[in-house]
């Protein structure tokens, strides 16, 4: 199997990282896309892959950088001849957001004017995701793979659930957390996988200053405490993902970021002390994800 990081940064339009999104390929070629933020659709075509023929979805919560590009994927694998409905599976909430966006909701004029074309019309199918909204447990299986999830701990579950999966396939397992700060079902859902891909949002320094300011949500893991998951969950490899802008450059980035970061740490050198802190604990092999970074299993 190979995964593919499509997306590995976060909230901000990132010149140099698409948002949240992970494409998991079997040895049969078949896809499972893993969050969907923007630009991931872009990242798939770019790592030669068709999104009509990624068939399934998995959304972690409903950030919008976890989710705002899933209207692009899902109109683009449309005019791409998609066959069937794609499965999308997600927290509670899910299904009122797929069920507003094409017939009816925000992108009507345009599934209106393509439906026009007999090849569009002969499949609505496409358009019309089949959605899934899952609970802690089995979130979905297939002949291919088998998914669980647990609850972790980024938002307030009443505005947001949020999860975490294991996936096994074909042999092996891996992990991947959302968005979340450090907790106990993340460590089980890793429990003895091959690789965790988790996410390492924000250095410490910034997490403390996101805290003290109240500017916003300050519930991720810091690259410490990834360690000491990755080391509690006994993982054979570590990704680190969706990297919180940080380590840019991008002069317009600093400039919005001064209410949401200490500015004058940023840089890419912080990199560097992020795999510092990982290793505190962790002493495995070690990832620092960005788009389009392939792994084999």
């Amino acid at each position: 199997m190979r995964i593919t990081m499509l997306g590995t940064g976060a909230a901000f339009p990132d010149p140099d990282r698409a948002q949240s999104g992970i494409l998991l390929t079997l040895t049969n070629g078949r896809h499972y896309l893993f969050d969907c933020g923007a630009g991931v659709t872009h990242n798939m075509v770019r790592a030669n892959v068709n999104p009509a023929d990624v068939p399934f979805v998995y959304l972690t919560h409903l950030h919008h950088d976890h989710i705002c590009d899933f209207p692009l994927f899902a109109i683009t694998g449309w005019m791409w001849s998609r066959q069937g409905s794609p499965v999308v599976v997600g927290p509670k909430g899910t299904r009122h957001f797929c069920e507003h966006l094409f017939e009816g909701g925000a992108f009507h004029a345009d599934f209106a004017a393509r439906s026009h074309y007999p090849a569009r019309q002969k499949n609505l199918e496409a358009m019309r995701p089949q959605v899934r909204e899952c609970s802690p447990g089995l979130a979905y299986e297939d002949e291919y793979v088998r998914i669980t999830c647990d609850w972790v701990e980024h938002i307030p579950r009443e505005i947001s659930e949020c999860f975490g999966v294991r996936v096994e396939a074909e042999g092996k397992v891996l992990a991947f957390s959302g968005d979340t700060a450090p907790c106990d079902a993340m460590v089980e859902l890793a429990r003895g996988a091959d690789v965790l891909l988790h996410e390492c949002t924000f250095p410490e320094v910034f997490i403390e200053h996101r805290k003290k300011t109240g500017v916003g949500i300050f519930a991720h893991t810091s690259p410490t405490d990834l360690g000491m998951i990755a080391k509690r969950a006994d993982v054979k490899s570590l990704v680190a993902t969706h990297f919180g802008h940080f380590e840019s450059t991008s002069p317009v980035i600093k400039r919005a970021a001064t209410a949401h970061f200490p500015v004058e740490l940023m840089g890419p050198h912080l990199m560097d002390d992020v795999v510092r802190d990982v290793r505190k604990h962790y002493s495995g092999p070690l990832h620092i994800a960005h788009d389009l970074m392939r792994i084999e299993l």
